[in-house]
């Protein structure tokens, strides 16, 4: 065998070995259930979106566990800023776009000033998620004074 050949079998073992260590461990890949960011195992998701779907803006909060930075009446936090208010600052559709990609907005002053305060503390993405969750999760926020 050439060192080709013998780095693409080392690479593809090593593939193979992680690929069986994750399915052990019961997780699916880019989910973080520990950081409740919508991850779960792969046998909860299904149950999870099925839920996910009937729900209210507010408990669509709790599913994607914004209370875990923003506190739990979404007041704020030494971790995130508080998410009353935000209708000074989002219309409905801009706020969907926040959440789907949030580090598009992070030219604007107020994050540059968010990101000096909460270090080292970045906002997950949702654009894996259903646009009519997002829908739901901003009406309720902007309703928050």
């Amino acid at each position: 065998m050439t060192k080709t050949q013998i780095w693409s079998a080392a690479f593809l073992g090593i593939f193979v070995i992680l690929f069986f260590l994750q399915k052990l461990a019961g997780t699916e890949y880019g989910s973080s259930p520990s950081m409740g960011m919508g991850g779960g195992t792969p046998q909860n998701q299904s149950n999870e979106t099925m839920a996910s779907s009937n729900a209210n803006g507010e408990e669509l909060v709790k599913q994607f566990n914004c209370n875990s930075c923003h506190g739990s009446a979404l007041q704020g936090t030494k971790m995130a800023p508080a998410l009353v208010g935000l209708k000074t600052y989002y219309t409905r559709d801009k706020l969907i776009n926040y959440l789907r990609n949030p580090n598009a907005y992070l030219e604007e002053d107020r994050f540059k000033e968010y990101k000096g305060k909460f270090k080292n503390i970045v906002m997950p993405a949702y654009g894996n998620k259903d646009v009519k969750e997002l829908g739901k999760i901003a009406d309720y926020l902007l309703e928050l004074n």
